[in-house]
């Protein structure tokens, strides 16, 4: 079986990989060892947060150029996903009305300060907001807070709609999807990709993408490359539905944290609070200690939460590069092979989907994405006879 694009993972980076790929009239195939959506991008808890996180800004990472650099693809996703739901012509529960990154100290609000002046010169729009305006936006907040940064187009989406629409609409304009189809070896044959199946079947193909999430680097290392990407374990809680409370979706400037209420009524809470990696291959174990300390910090500055009764939490496993940017783009090092994703994949994740197809269908990398390259890695493939 011969294709274009070979795309191993069925995330919601090679699925919309695979999508966008379609459109530039390539035909892709997708090789998802387990179910399609089945591992963060269907676990995940479905913010779109496009401000820079917690996790940039906590030790002023946000003032240096290449973490700035984040923010064109910010603004890509931010506009794929104000279409999404006309062009895969699916309901994805897509809400955008806004998000609140709150601040408790002053020096979480000198964080924000330095963080939207960054933004603004890269164009993205953000707001400083005072006490009194945070207080008429989000009923309730705690007197500790003194201040948030506004993003008016943050919000939400549903993990569990979007890689599969994604997958329809790719599939009807031509793409092939592998279910359970583990790859075992890649090989470069005679100016193509070769891959073998665990059941022995062949895929062929001129283009490989290693969209493997927190798994891209046990598919690297069957090409003999070093992906700096590794698994981390996270976790979420969902409360009993509720009447609308939350308008916003909720992040904190100086603590790891996300809120937001969802259609149904239930309040999601998260933000990058680690569960049990466990044994490889299985889902990661819940970690008591910390869901209390992510319960803690969101009652903190949302004391109703408190009120609520929790319903469940659950786990995923994300993958996330070294220096915590993401990784699109081609290999240097090997012929025709493209990695993609790491760190805040759902809310970019067609973003990154659509860079990486423009960078396939035309041969050229745009000059602002090439912060994103696996090659910033090239040093940690010296010793592997490439």
């Amino acid at each position: 079986m011969s294709y274009d694009v070979a795309i191993i993972g069925g995330g919601l980076a090679g699925t919309a990989a695979a999508y966008y790929l379609t459109g530039h009239g390539l035909t892709p195939a997708v090789l998802e060892a387990g179910e399609l959506n089945a591992e963060a991008s269907g676990a995940n808890a479905g913010s779109l947060h496009f401000q820079l996180e917690h996790r940039l800004i906590a030790h002023g990472d946000a003032l240096a150029q290449q973490v700035a650099a984040i923010i064109p693809l910010a603004k890509r996703a931010m506009a794929l996903w104000r279409g999404l739901e006309t062009e895969l012509r699916a309901p994805l529960d897509v809400v955008m009305d806004g998000g609140l990154m709150l601040a408790e100290t002053p020096e979480d609000m000198a964080r924000l300060e330095a963080k939207q002046a960054v933004e603004a010169r890269w164009g993205l729009d953000t707001q400083m907001l005072d006490q009194a305006q945070v207080r008429a936006r989000l009923p309730g907040v705690a007197d500790t807070v003194l201040g948030a940064a506004h993003c008016a187009d943050e919000g939400h989406a549903n993990p569990r709609l979007t890689t599969l629409a994604y997958a329809r609409r790719a599939a009807e304009r031509g793409a092939r999807f592998f279910p359970h189809a583990r790859v075992t070896a890649t090989e470069r044959r005679a100016g193509a990709w070769s891959l073998t199946l665990a059941d022995g079947r062949r895929i062929r193909a001129r283009v490989l993408v290693n969209a493997a999430g927190a798994w891209a680097r046990d598919v690297g290392q069957l090409a003999n490359v070093h992906i700096p990407i590794v698994p981390v374990a996270l976790q979420m809680t969902v409360t009993e539905p509720v009447a609308p409370r939350l308008g916003h979706l909720i992040q904190h400037a100086g603590k790891a944290l996300s809120m937001k209420q969802v259609e149904a009524g239930n309040i999601l809470v998260g933000g990058g609070w680690p569960a049990r990696l466990g044994d490889p291959g299985r889902r990661p174990r819940a970690f008591p200690r910390t869901i209390a300390r992510n319960l803690a910090t969101a009652c903190g500055v949302w004391p109703e939460l408190g009120r609520l009764a929790l319903l469940r939490t659950w786990t995923g496993t994300v993958g996330v590069s070294t220096d915590q940017l993401p990784l699109i783009g081609r290999l240097s090092a090997l012929p025709d092979y493209y990695v993609v994703g790491a760190g805040s994949g759902f809310t970019l994740g067609p973003a990154f989907a659509a860079t990486l197809a423009d960078q396939i269908a035309t041969g050229r990398s745009d000059p602002q994405a090439t912060v994103y390259s696996p090659d910033r890695f090239a040093h940690l493939n010296m010793f592997m006879g490439l």
